[in-house]
């Protein structure tokens, strides 16, 4: 008997791995041309499909882009969420966690400048926000709240307000690659280059922890404590 032949990428024979070579190109093509200057042709290139399995997967543009910030805000929170999940002490879990987030966030330029897209975009009106949000944002943020109010039950954290905190916490992450290309201007370095990063990873654990954690008291000269 005839072997079958494997079904092509590009046909409706591999749906989860073509849906998922479309969803990985659309997410480079959007983080680059935005929503309005992304063509689905060269989504379909990338992803080495046809355009018309393209749309039998997804029904416009719009749509595609739905999935695409699902996909890559997914992702994301998965990732994280494996951090939260791990018996560490709050200490040591949030420095984790903030250091997790910078490295996800510097290695996948794609995801963060689409990211950061949708974030203005939904100043105007983009109609994910409100699934993203509840989907991804809420079940991450009501886990670092928790974290922080057992650090601060426990003697270890300042008495800090999360709602506060964890904003300020994503944004000193955050806005050093939103400012890179401007700061390229001002420092006349690459901030984005390996030692750049690595020093801002450093600072940013150094400033939370300096923000965050109680200090031990210094011992009295002839304490025996």
């Amino acid at each position: 008997m005839a072997a079958h032949p494997k079904p092509r990428l590009g046909t409706r024979g591999r749906p989860e791995q073509s849906r998922a070579a479309i969803l990985r190109a659309a997410i480079r093509e959007f983080a680059q041309e935005g929503m309005a200057g992304a063509r689905t042709d060269a989504i379909a290139r990338a992803a080495r499909v046809n355009k018309a399995l393209l749309y039998y997967y997804f029904r416009d543009k719009e749509t595609l882009y739905g999935e695409a910030i699902d996909y890559a805000f997914g992702q994301l929170s998965q990732h994280m969420m494996q951090v939260l999940d791990q018996d560490l002490p709050p200490r040591e879990k949030v420095l984790l966690y903030v250091g997790t987030y910078f490295d996800f966030i510097a290695e996948n330029y794609a995801y963060r400048n689409l990211i950061q897209m949708e974030t203005m975009r939904a100043g105007h009106g983009s109609p994910h926000l409100q699934r993203v949000a509840k989907r991804y944002f809420q079940p991450l943020f009501t886990r670092l709240s928790r974290l922080i109010r057992e650090g601060i039950g426990r003697g270890e954290f300042r008495p800090v307000e999360p709602l506060h905190f964890v904003p300020s916490m994503v944004a000193l992450v955050v806005f050093y690659f939103i400012s890179a290309p401007v700061m390229k201007s001002v420092v006349g370095f690459d901030p984005l280059s390996p030692e750049k990063l690595a020093e801002r990873r450093n600072a940013v654990l150094d400033f939370i922890s300096a923000a965050l954690f109680v200090r031990s008291e210094p011992r009295r000269k002839g304490d025996s404590r």
